[in-house]
């Protein structure tokens, strides 16, 4: 079975603590060659200026291919390009376009009055620069805001029409939702790759409710198997177990690249890259 490609994904740091353990994280990971990795926005636009700093930073430090995520909340449409034409200029040509979560305190999407209305306006702005590789977001479990599952995929074919080269999912717990996702898109004439999002369970109690926030489903036997895992001092092989298998399970059917949400701690994403055969054949560029 060959490796697959993988790329990852962190969030900026908002203490001199978390920076430490960005950079930790990217040393431990950068040896695997992702294709690339990503920096996320916290909901609301909170951290726009943390992300882009942090993209700027690991961009001219790593040597990695960075991705900018970029979203519509809480700015104007000059101010969104603004921000993605200062990501050209310093040498990031990757963005991953989303709507964007809306402050914890709105509880849903409202458009700036001059902003971009949605994530469809937003990719084809981007897409008319010429400038840039655009990726965009899948839900193989209905997003808690769409009508349906069939409601998710005519977006997505939108959202690729609009100008996006490449699609990463929202994560899941059992490949079969991704094929049932992948065969769907096919036949909604969806022909952009689409690339499984991995969430490595470091907690479980963290990632349950993680799932719940995002209409993720839940497998009971994986609750289950957690549960008694948890009071048995075996939760960290459990998880090493269950996203290996997820994996594995993904490229024998036909999968030949994964997206890892890391959450800024690499040693599970590292350990499981391993087992699949991703093993470190590169080094990070020296920055002393």
């Amino acid at each position: 079975m060959p490796a697959p490609a993988v790329s990852f994904e962190f969030f900026p740091p908002q203490s001199l603590e978390a920076s430490f353990r960005l950079w930790d994280t990217v040393q431990v990971l950068a040896p695997l060659a992702p294709r690339f990795v990503s920096v996320t926005y916290g909901a609301g636009g909170t951290t726009r200026d943390l992300t882009r700093d942090a993209v700027s930073t690991l961009h001219k430090a790593s040597g990695l291919n960075v991705a900018a995520h970029l979203t519509c909340v809480n700015a104007s449409r000059a101010e969104t390009l603004a921000i993605a034409e200062g990501f050209a200029e310093a040498g990031v040509r990757e963005i991953v376009a989303l709507r964007g979560d809306p402050p914890k305190s709105a509880g849903r999407f409202d458009p700036h009055p001059d902003g971009f209305a949605n994530s469809c306006e937003l990719i084809a702005a981007l897409a008319e620069t010429g400038r840039f590789t655009i990726r965009v977001g899948a839900y193989p479990d209905r997003h808690p805001e769409a009508a349906s599952a069939q409601a998710d995929i005519d977006w997505l074919k939108r959202k690729i029409d609009a100008g996006a080269s490449e699609a990463i999912t929202q994560f899941f717990f059992e490949a079969e939702t991704f094929f049932r996702f992948r065969d769907a898109c096919a036949k909604a004439g969806i022909d952009a790759p689409i690339i499984p999002g991995i969430l490595p369970i470091e907690n479980w109690n963290g990632a349950r409710r993680f799932a719940e926030r995002c209409g993720t489903a839940i497998p009971a036997w994986l609750a289950d198997a957690f549960e008694t895992a948890q009071r048995d001092g075996r939760a960290d092989l459990l998880a090493t177990a269950v996203c290996t298998e997820l994996c594995s399970d993904l490229i024998e059917g036909g999968v030949d690249s994964l997206h890892f949400y890391t959450l800024n701690r690499p040693e599970l994403t590292r350990d499981v890259c391993h087992a699949l055969g991703v093993v470190p054949h590169v080094s990070l560029r020296d920055v002393a």
